[in-house]
């Protein structure tokens, strides 16, 4: 396969730029960013009803990200998990302004590899951000491209059924008791770096259940609606009742649920609601990783066994071979063996060190498109 052809299952980069990003000069103190951020999250959510649950919105990704610009010099980016970060240590946001508080330098994407999903989420991961803002040659703003638009935009539906919620999920869940302050809460984002923290309440049985919800996006609108965080409990601003998700979940309900809830991350329990984890959009696009890879493969080669333990028949498994391998192959190989080819390129992509990124790539388009298609009919 052509590394430029495009794949059936990857999304489409251009539909998840942001085009229209919330931008503002330095001098802008938080007080006005925060009051600027809360009135587009309030729109996204009185319009939401009215909006194709397919269909892209950038409103709450503008809600996510603040661009700090000089005319039409990029000098920073504020977001929210950095107003968590502010909130956390109790600053004045009516006094401070953005530009000594924004994230800077920035790291930018330039429009030529918007097409390729794996540069973008690479940058994402070695910079531990979600935010990507993409200038052209001249350094001119063309847009933001985020997390959150991503998974707006996803169409792996194969990819993400053959991996489980509990492949992916963080068990590392932040939890806070219903009487903890709001600005406790803040700090504990901050200390643990996360993007929630459940609430959690003591049962008959003396058990802690998840019962709400606090994430990043509720602590900007509580800070812009001049909230006193130091004595409000969380019990009484807390998003419940929670929809919990289940270990053994697909990938792709998790992304279903997270769409048609318009959130970008979901609790998942067990044992009675026990022992909790989080899945996370960020979680969601891992399946794009190579070594996440191996967990497709493994699935899909159960998957193949139980077709044939199942006594699938020997012309089956020939059209299924037939429909997924290169047309100008004459010796089609049945699935298991196709497996085994996949693997070792995954494989060679991890190994071999001196691999140009270029192929690299090229292998992984192949690698996924591939599983893709097994994924399809197994």
């Amino acid at each position: 396969m052509s590394p430029d052809q495009p794949l059936s299952w990857a999304p489409n980069l251009e539909d998840a730029i942001d085009r229209h990003p919330f931008i503002v000069p330095p001098t802008t103190l938080l007080a006005e960013v925060l009051t600027l951020i809360s009135q587009a999250h309030h729109q996204s959510c009185m319009i939401c009803a009215d909006l194709a649950l397919s269909a892209p919105s950038h409103r709450e990704s503008r809600a996510s990200c603040v661009l700090v610009m000089n005319g039409s010099e990029l000098l920073g980016i504020l977001t929210e998990r950095d107003v968590v970060r502010l909130i956390a240590k109790n600053i004045n946001f009516s006094t401070v302004t953005v530009s000594e508080v924004m994230a800077q330098p920035v790291i930018t994407l330039p429009p030529s590899a918007v097409q390729d999903i794996f540069a973008a989420l690479f940058l994402f991961r070695r910079y531990r951000i979600r935010h990507l803002p993409i200038v052209d040659d001249r350094s001119q703003l063309v847009g933001v491209i985020s997390h959150e638009n991503i998974r707006q935009v996803l169409r792996p539906a194969n990819l993400l059924r053959f991996r489980r919620v509990s492949d992916v999920m963080s068990t590392q869940v932040v939890q806070a008791s219903l009487t903890t302050t709001v600005l406790r809460v803040a700090q504990l984002m901050a200390e643990h770096r996360v993007s929630c923290v459940v609430i959690t309440q003591r049962d008959e049985a003396e058990h802690d259940c998840p019962v709400g919800i606090v994430t990043e996006r509720d602590l900007v609108q509580f800070q812009a609606l001049q909230m006193d965080l130091d004595r409000t409990q969380v019990q009484r601003v807390m998003s419940t009742p929670l929809f919990l998700l289940s270990p053994t979940d697909s990938l792709w309900t998790a992304h279903q649920e997270m769409q048609r809830r318009r959130v970008g991350r979901l609790v998942v329990a067990w044992n009675w609601g026990q022992d909790l984890g989080i899945v996370t959009q960020t979680s969601l696009l891992r399946v794009f990783d190579p070594m996440e890879m191996y967990g497709v493969i493994e699935n899909l080669q159960q998957t193949i066994q139980q077709l044939e333990s199942e006594k699938i028949s020997v012309s089956l498994q020939n059209q299924l071979a037939d429909a997924i391998a290169p047309q100008s192959t004459v010796d089609r190989p049945n699935s298991p063996v196709l497996l085994n080819k996949i693997q070792s390129m995954v494989e060679m992509m991890m190994t071999d060190l001196d691999l140009p990124i270029e192929h690299r790539q090229a292998l992984l388009r192949s690698v996924l498109e591939l599983l893709s298609q097994l994924g399809d009919r197994a």
